[in-house]
């Protein structure tokens, strides 16, 4: 099972800069907010996102409330990416708790 990561460590690894962050939400939901940076994945893109992303680089995933990210950071491990971690509490959390760290532009 990957490793999970509490909001505050996601916050220290966004202002770091090196971690990508994957959006795990419906498309739609990630068009409206998402972290600064995050990159959606979803069935529609899954083949696409294993073929251009940089296995070595770290990968922090999350979805509404922190658990459909577990399967998926699972998933993504499974395929071959090193360092991936779980959001916990998900984008919900983040949004109430770091709402300057919201990117919710088209």
């Amino acid at each position: 099972m990957a490793e999970r990561i509490s909001p505050e460590q996601g916050l220290e690894r966004l202002r770091e800069g090196d971690a990508l962050f994957v959006d795990v939400r419906d498309p739609d939901s990630h068009g409206q907010a998402r972290i600064p940076g995050a990159v959606p994945l979803n069935q529609a893109n899954l083949e696409q996102f294993l073929a251009d992303t940089d296995r070595q680089r770290p990968l922090v995933v999350y979805c509404y409330h922190g658990h459909s990210s577990q399967g998926a950071s699972d998933y993504l491990t499974e395929h071959g990416f090193s360092s991936v971690v779980s959001l916990d509490g998900g984008f919900e959390y983040w949004r109430q708790a770091y709402p300057e760290q919201v990117d919710d532009q088209p």
